[in-house]
């Protein structure tokens, strides 16, 4: 079934425009490498990103999506990895293919972008500027933008007044239960991403109102 074209579409980062995860897991192996910890590798990071910094470095430091590290070995863990991303944001990071395309067809529909992630400014600004996409944004939301993150839909719904366009006239394009949720509580449609993060589930279960493999397909949904 298509779906109406909004007016406005908010974008996630990591997962849905970038592949950020080979810069977060050499920050995370380096952090390791700096306690005396065995390295975690890309394979378990990109199963462990999608709810923030401070979950990824908590997971990393138990080797165990579900774990929790104590209070002291986190506040050791926790600038040492923030002192190397914000040196490394965006060495190894890529855009996932049709990114651009898919940006400069959303555009020539005439809704307006925004970029919507949990990463915080200090770390998505770069991102967005290294891989020269940060000037397709009306407006980027990061995770410390508003006291709340997504799955909460107030991000969502601060971008929405910004542009001031009614829920229901909005899109949230991401890759995770997150952003479902988020989306849902919002009053967004979403689609999402097959290709994300979202620890090894399939997102189709999440049931969004579309699953695309590729930014090119976008022009087919509506």
């Amino acid at each position: 079934m298509a779906l109406t074209k909004p007016k406005m579409v908010l974008i996630d980062l990591d997962g849905t425009l970038v592949d950020s995860v080979p810069d977060l897991t050499w920050c995370i192996d380096q952090t390791m490498q700096s306690l005396s910890l065995p390295l975690r590798g890309e394979d378990k990071v990109r199963d462990w990103v999608g709810n923030g910094v401070p979950r990824l470095i908590e997971r990393a430091l138990v080797d165990d999506i579900n774990g929790m590290p104590s209070d002291e070995l986190y506040q050791k863990a926790h600038p040492i990895f923030m002192d190397y991303y914000a040196k490394n944001p965006c060495t190894f990071s890529r855009l996932y293919p049709s990114v651009k395309g898919g940006l400069s067809w959303l555009k020539s529909q005439d809704m307006r972008l925004g970029c919507v992630t949990n990463k915080d400014e200090q770390f998505t600004l770069p991102i967005l500027e290294k891989l020269d996409i940060l000037g397709e944004f009306e407006i980027i939301i990061s995770g410390d933008t508003l006291p709340v993150k997504k799955p909460d839909p107030t991000p969502l719904l601060y971008g929405a007044q910004f542009f001031n366009i009614a829920a229901e006239d909005a899109m949230m394009l991401g890759d995770s239960i997150n952003d479902v949720k988020a989306a849902r509580a919002a009053g967004f449609s979403i689609v999402c991403m097959s290709y994300g993060y979202n620890h090894g589930i399939d997102i189709r279960l999440a049931e969004p109102d579309s699953v695309i493999d590729s930014f090119a397909e976008l022009a087919g949904l509506f």
